[in-house]
């Protein structure tokens, strides 16, 4: 069996800033991530994510216990680690006095790809995130979202390892979502370990082999998508679609007290805790209320398992 691409060990990440109480951001904490996976830490704002990405990155010292990167301690051995990774954070890591081109060329240049197979990979990544129409434009003439598509196709231009990705899909839209999201499955085939944090569970349920869910620094939860889905199996998802809403179905539907619902135009999507026997006389109560055009009751979610966990 090959070593772990990423083994953690009751670490602790404690900011100290002057005039307010510690700030305990990751407290104690461990893990280990095999190489090829693509491993998905979740949780709230605040649980303590990006910390644990940016100690694995070496962009923060842990307080204690240890972290290692193919090996390689974090605190002791960080250039070597830097040697290993690429890595997308929440803010902006490109160059905003560069040209778009330019950014991905400098990129290639740290790790020592230049000429001809630099340029060829540029205009790939060029093309592959329509950026081709802003290649010669300043980083900080673009839009929020074209820098953060900057930002991610940088990581894409070279073979590190391990990539660290941070709400890699913020500002993106679906179809170039869906593409990035594709590229990462061909990397972790070929055998890269992809760590990655999301607000946006249904990425990380379709993208990822093994979750951790964390809050307030620790683990809350861990496993693939089946077994944390097994956490909420007494959860119940139900869809409701009306040709016209019911008045008052928003108030039938809160005395019920959900886990979370919505209402979109006619369609009502409900997640409900109670006994398989009792959602099929709430959901014929609720479709009693009018013309129902499509009724789906399903399983639990992972957005219904994470909602759930953080509640309790």
């Amino acid at each position: 069996m090959s070593a772990p691409a990423l083994q953690v060990a009751d670490l602790v990440k404690v900011y100290h800033r002057r005039g307010v109480p510690p700030v305990r951001a990751v407290d104690g904490l461990g893990f280990e991530v095999r190489p090829g996976q693509i491993f998905g830490l979740l949780g709230p704002n605040g649980a303590g994510k990006t910390t644990t990405l940016k100690v694995l990155n070496t962009r923060v010292p842990p307080t204690s216990g240890q972290a290692r990167v193919l090996g390689f301690d974090v605190a002791r051995q960080g250039l070597e680690v830097r040697r290993r990774i690429s890595v997308v954070l929440q803010e902006s890591s490109a160059e905003m006095f560069l040209s778009v081109r330019d950014n991905l060329l400098t990129y290639l240049r740290f790790f020592g790809v230049a000429g001809g197979e630099a340029r060829r990979r540029a205009d790939d990544l060029l093309a592959r995130f329509a950026l081709e129409p802003q290649a010669e434009r300043k980083v900080m003439d673009l839009s929020g979202g074209q820098r953060r598509r900057v930002q991610v196709a940088k990581v894409f231009l070279v073979e590190t390892p391990i990539l660290f990705m941070d709400e890699f899909s913020t500002g993106m839209d679906p179809i170039l979502k869906r593409a990035v999201m594709d590229m990462l499955r061909a990397e972790a085939a070929r055998g890269r370990t992809i760590v990655l944090t999301t607000q946006i569970l249904s990425e990380a349920e379709e993208l990822c082999d093994d979750i951790l869910i964390m809050n307030r620094g620790r683990e809350v939860a861990r496993g693939d998508v089946h077994a944390l889905k097994l956490l909420g199996d007494a959860v119940k998802d139900v869809s409701i679609t009306f040709d016209r809403l019911p008045e008052g179905i928003e108030d039938a539907i809160r005395a019920l007290q959900p886990l979370h619902f919505r209402i979109s135009q006619n369609t009502v999507e409900i997640a409900l805790r109670m006994p398989e026997a009792d959602i099929l006389d709430v959901v014929r109560g609720l479709a009693g209320r009018g013309k129902v055009l499509r009724l789906e009751v399903s399983g639990a979610s992972l957005e219904d398992v994470f909602v759930e966990l953080m509640g309790q």
